[in-house]
């Protein structure tokens, strides 16, 4: 297998909110990610102001084997709020590439989540009938959802999904206190880049394994 070949195989194309309100989820869904010894990769990883979003997604979807998609914020939460479309468009432009494209893009494979068993029919009756998955907006449950897709899907082995909760608080406990030895400030880790959020997992994970 070459080298292309193989980060095709491990790449986990992520599809969520960016905002602070899903942070609870999307740091343990990048610390499980990266616990199995697969690469998360974000359409944030990279800050070009010259690059259109849509190439930038298009692209880590066509480098990624394994995606997975959140549409627990597809509904507008407030009076005059639109829904939010980038969640089930970038999960169309994933399945069409399994669809429409040749090759290695054939093996694709997809994880939806939601917050509430079958409420994303709703909004979006064509994936009726589709294995989707619900963590309710708890994190720990958003967690052994992964790790169990993960082992029906790529891997026969894992750790339990406690196993990998519990490992992940305790990474966020360390997180925090060597922030704040580095000076560190509540609004620096909230704003704090995804890919050097996804160095300190590496780090720690590497540290841990010692």
């Amino acid at each position: 297998m070459t080298a292309e070949q193989n980060d095709f195989a491990k790449n986990v194309f992520i599809n969520c909110p960016f905002d602070t309100t899903f942070i609870p989820l999307l740091r343990p869904l990048i610390f499980t990610i990266l616990y199995l010894g697969y690469t998360p990769k974000i359409a944030t990883e990279r800050s070009d102001s010259g690059e259109a979003r849509i190439n930038k997604i298009r692209e880590l979807i066509e480098q990624s084997k394994l995606s997975i998609h959140d549409l627990s914020r597809i509904r507008s939460a407030k009076r005059d709020e639109f829904y939010r479309m980038n969640m089930p468009f970038e999960l169309g432009v994933d399945i069409g590439c399994r669809f429409f494209k040749e090759g290695r893009a054939r093996d694709k494979k997809c994880l939806v989540l939601e917050k509430e068993k079958y409420r994303y029919q709703k909004a979006l009756s064509d994936m009726s009938g589709s294995d989707i998955k619900n963590h309710n907006d708890e994190p720990e449950e958003l967690v052994r959802q992964v790790r169990n897709w993960f082992v029906e899907n790529e891997i026969q082995h894992a750790d339990s999904g406690t196993k990998i909760w519990e490992t992940f608080n305790e990474f966020m406990a360390d997180f925090y206190q060597k922030r704040q030895d580095e000076r560190f400030k509540d609004r620096d880790l909230e704003m704090m880049p995804l890919q050097e959020y996804i160095r300190f997992i590496h780090e720690w994970l590497k540290e841990k394994s010692k």
